[in-house]
């Protein structure tokens, strides 16, 4: 890696592939910094690696090592020596701010992680690596495994904060009255809703036990008297009544054959003047670089069929199952806002 304030200078090829190969070394620096909680030990100020090590119960010298090494890509400073302190990118690692990234890291650091290290099955068979490793598909062993559910829970959320308000600018919601959040988790994304939209009202639709812990959540927000919780299976049926229905980073968890039973739920409880907006990441045609090529791997790697798509895909994925697509409008953020009508 090259230190944050080094000279800019350009690498030669072979240097280049030398730390795309070599990226995982800090992507599990940044795990185990979180995993540890330094950020947060260090919030009132620099401390001495040696007292790190004992407040984490680490090796004092390797410790130092890590420390050293973040510093070095502007993730903590060395002020004087041997004394670390945070840097903006180190605030980020804490768990008591609101914008807190701590948890993605740790989801990024664990199972996927692990999974990820199998990519060459998925490659070869067309199959999730998490499912090969793991014994069963992704969100069957978060069901069975609160600690990672609620780490993978916390991390969806800190990657809608940064989504949600580029959405909210690209889309505008005047004149609704009802909105419709399939799969909504905990709420954040209507909760930004609400706040924006003092006329709307909400209906937060998710599995029974993820909608009714939504409560709290909604309620810290002053909006849980605008919103009713509904328990259920969107494989099933979905709650009749939206303006709008909305799918946020829902469809790109399922295969074409999933996604259709989920669209065609919605299909049936829409009235034909509601809309569905599917807010996931649209992959551009080319070479040019965009995250959802490689979160499309990600899918590969942790879901049974998970994929991000294609405009052209989403065309035929919403004309399949009785929808017409209406725009699709890019945001300041990765994702897109996918606009179709029920016909």
């Amino acid at each position: 890696m090259v230190p944050m304030d080094a000279p800019q200078v350009s690498m030669t090829l072979p240097e280049t592939l030398t730390q795309m190969a070599t990226g995982h070394w800090l992507a599990q620096s940044i795990y185990v910094a979180a995993k540890l909680g330094l950020a947060d030990y260090l919030t009132d100020g620099p401390q001495a690696y040696q007292a790190l090590a004992t407040a984490t119960t680490s090796h004092a010298p390797s410790l130092y090592r890590l420390l050293r090494a973040l510093a070095s890509v502007g993730i903590f400073v060395e002020q004087d020596p041997g004394e670390f302190a945070l840097t903006p990118l180190a605030y980020y690692l804490r768990s008591d701010v609101p914008d807190s990234l701590r948890a993605m890291a740790l989801m990024n650091g664990e199972e996927h992680y692990q999974a990820w290290g199998n990519l060459l099955h998925s490659i070869q068979t067309g199959e999730s690596a998490f499912t090969s490793m793991y014994g069963m598909p992704v969100f069957q062993y978060l069901g069975q495994t609160p600690a990672a559910a609620a780490v993978f829970d916390q991390a969806m959320i800190s990657y809608s904060s940064m989504e949600i308000p580029a959405v909210l600018d690209a889309y505008d919601m005047a004149g609704v009255t009802t909105v419709v959040d399939v799969a909504g988790g905990r709420g954040g994304f209507l909760a930004a809703i609400l706040a924006r939209y003092p006329q709307i009202q909400g209906i937060l639709f998710d599995q029974p036990g993820v909608a009714s812990g939504a409560q709290a959540y909604l309620a810290e927000r002053g909006v849980h008297d605008r919103v009713q919780w509904v328990g259920g299976d969107f494989f099933e049926a979905v709650p009749t009544g939206g303006d709008i229905y909305l799918l946020k980073h829902i469809l790109h968890d399922w295969g074409d054959a999933d996604c259709g039973r989920i669209l065609r739920t919605c299909h049936q409880a829409m009235a034909k003047t509601a809309r569905l907006l599917v807010v996931e990441m649209v992959i551009p045609g080319g070479n040019a670089p965009h995250p959802g090529k490689f979160l499309d791997l990600n899918m590969l790697v942790m879901c049974d069929g998970g994929r991000e798509r294609t405009a052209a895909e989403y065309r035929q994925l919403l004309e399949t199952t009785g929808f017409q697509l209406g725009q699709i409008l890019p945001t300041q953020a990765p994702v897109s806002v996918i606009e179709a009508v029920p016909v």
